[in-house]
């Protein structure tokens, strides 16, 4: 494929990604005095699932025992895959963190007069976090997606390329002295609130550059919403109930993420549920911190508050999942010279465990792992004096698959049906498998005549949607016990703790390495 212009750009850091984690990350590079460029795949300001949000965030004072209690009751329920020091680590940078951005947005008081720092409004939130990036001197590329990644001899990174869908350049390329992906998890395209464009690509270029994952075994997460709606906004029904069609109230376990009840409950009918058990307190703060929330209801003619409504389950895969790229320092590098992963393309597995860190503990994941991964390249930048005039390795594109809608179907009949998600077994995970390794085969029948830039990017979403599928598949396979939010109906017996790797392109692999021991 060629292209008729290219945007040409040198930088410090570059970061893939303009959600939560790449902009902190932005903004905390920019900071040092590197020179900066973000590369966002839709409108940095909007994108990602947390602008769409009332994100809370992990937000604890270190007075007293609060964190103490706060990481033993996160360890608690982590099954052994937990990390204190990593939590430590997230609480302490979000605390300290989270105010600096004070100076761009308005923070509110609750009921006691107190500043309500850890819940923020998503779209003033990352607005704002775009312009303090732009103030600090970033340089932000929109409506970029990247394509691959670019590499020194040595395989080191040296920054990545990618398309341009509405600037008067058809490619950009940015030399970079390191890179951070920050392009968040992959929802397999299930119209998830805020996830169009979460369909994996910065999983598929870390693993060609020869990273690794762990955790994908935990993507069997699916969020209540009314029916027909892609309303993923879960904390008032911490407070629901839920009938059949008969009226007969869903009995209802106590794992607040666990909602194979109502997948199995919806395999024969409708499902209502009744939200008049949320507080007064949080009715009335709902449309200042969610507020696409009570208009969804507003809408729909409903008082979710009074009235019982219909519900379906929609998926999120590795986003309020858990899995991702394997973190192998307490820099945020992925063992990848000159690559650092931050948010949710990387594993949460050190501060979530092997359950959902959904809201809070994401939240603040994203924030402090795109700090943490930002002052990690910036301090590698400098330490190689690397001349960005080297001679790179640029990518070589492949042949455009032909039907990729029947491609996209495999992938999604696979990954977001609850049935199969929540109860998997050898031979259901299996089938899948073979079903996934057809489609990744007919991604490699095409023709690459007439590519241009859309049909490149499509071809590409295509091909790591694919690819985490076959991931997921694989490490749900290997992990033969149910654990969080994996689960099988044919488990052995419960294992000692331990984190399943995976990789590969040509043909995933997976490996069992054993969990930290608590100290």
């Amino acid at each position: 494929m060629k292209f008729s212009s290219s945007l040409r750009l040198e930088a410090d850091v570059l970061i893939i990604g303009g959600g939560l984690a790449g902009c902190w990350a932005a903004i905390t590079a920019a900071q040092t005095g590197a020179r900066v460029v973000v590369a966002e795949k839709g409108y940095c300001g909007t994108a990602g699932v947390a602008a769409s949000a009332g994100p809370g965030h992990w937000f604890i004072p270190p007075d007293g025992t609060l964190r103490r209690d706060a990481i033993a009751r996160r360890l608690e329920t982590a099954k052994g895959l937990g990390d204190a020091d990593w939590m430590e680590t997230i609480i302490d940078r979000t605390f300290r963190t989270l105010p600096t951005i004070a100076s761009h947005y308005r923070y509110t008081q609750d009921d006691n007069g107190k500043i309500r720092y850890h819940a923020l409004r998503g779209p003033e939130y990352l607005r704002a976090l775009r312009q303090k990036a732009l103030d600090c001197g970033v340089t932000v590329l929109d409506h970029s997606p990247a394509l691959a990644l670019l590499r020194h001899g040595d395989t080191s990174i040296a920054g990545a390329t990618g398309v341009s869908l509405k600037s008067g350049h058809d490619q950009w390329i940015v030399r970079s002295g390191a890179t951070i992906l920050a392009t968040g998890g992959c929802a397999f395209r299930s119209h998830l609130l805020g996830s169009a464009n979460n369909t994996g690509d910065g999983l598929l270029m870390a693993a060609d550059a020869g990273a690794c994952f762990s955790g994908m075994e935990f993507s069997a997460f699916f969020t209540i919403v009314p029916a027909n709606t892609t309303m993923a906004r879960t904390m008032i029904y911490s407070f629901a109930r839920y009938y059949d069609a008969a009226g007969h109230e869903l009995e209802r376990p106590p794992g607040s993420h666990d909602n194979s009840f109502l997948a199995r409950a919806l395999k024969k009918g409708q499902v209502f549920c009744d939200l008049s058990g949320v507080p007064e307190d949080i009715r009335r703060q709902l449309p200042q911190i969610s507020p696409n929330v009570p208009i969804t209801f507003q809408r729909l003619g409903i008082d979710p508050f009074s009235q019982k409504f219909p519900v379906s389950l929609v998926g999120e895969g590795t986003i309020r999942g858990v899995g991702g790229i394997r973190v192998m320092d307490r820099h945020s590098g992925c063992g990848v010279p000159g690559l650092y992963v931050a948010g949710d393309v990387a594993s949460r597995e050190p501060v979530t465990g092997a359950i959902s860190g959904g809201g809070a503990v994401n939240a603040a994941w994203a924030l402090s792992s795109g700090c943490i991964a930002a002052e990690a390249a910036v301090a590698y930048t400098r330490r190689q004096r690397r001349s960005l005039k080297e001679p790179v390795t640029l990518p070589e594109y492949e042949a455009i698959a032909g039907d990729s809608t029947a491609v996209e179907h495999a992938v999604q009949r696979e990954m977001l049906s609850p049935n199969k998600q929540y109860f998997r077994t050898a031979s259901s995970l299996k089938q899948s498998s073979q079903a996934l390794e057809d489609a990744w085969e007919r991604l490699s029948l095409g023709d690459v005549h007439q590519a241009g830039a859309r049909a490149r990017l499509r071809h590409q979403e295509l091909k790591a949607l694919t690819a985490v599928a076959r991931w997921c598949t694989a490490s749900a396979l290997a992990r033969k016990e149910s654990r969080g939010l994996h689960y099988r109906c044919d488990a052995e017996s419960v294992a000692m703790p331990a984190h399943i790797l995976s990789g590969g392109l040509a043909k995933p692999w997976t490996r069992s390495v054993p969990a930290k021991v608590p100290s």
